[in-house]
């Protein structure tokens, strides 16, 4: 009953949060274009890499949150291995970024 209603409810959350992923991943790299052609315009130096990192590493705690998720209707020992490579890559990532921000900072 309780797996049921799990392998019922889960897929369409683990689907929003890669959507709201995508969706930041998105906003953020159309709002970093427009502030860097707004500072070739005005000449004003823009922190265009910093806002852009800062979305990317946002969207990947979402696609993050999504993997996790994904590990309670993991069925065999193939699956975790292949999720468990998923969030490790993304989990480098996110780690890069945030080495990335603070390093421009």
């Amino acid at each position: 009953m309780l797996e049921e209603l799990i392998g019922l409810i889960l897929p369409p959350i683990i689907s929003i949060c890669e959507l709201m992923g995508i969706f930041v991943v998105s906003l953020s790299a159309l709002q970093a274009f427009w502030n860097y052609c707004k500072g070739l315009v005005t000449n004003v130096p823009l922190d265009v890499k910093f806002d852009l990192a800062n979305g990317l590493a946002t969207s990947l705690e979402f696609k993050m949150a999504a993997e996790i998720l994904k590990t309670v209707l993991v069925r065999d020992l193939n699956e975790l291995v292949v999720l468990g490579a998923v969030v490790l890559l993304r989990a480098l990532l996110s780690l890069l970024i945030h080495f990335e921000m603070k390093s421009h900072r």
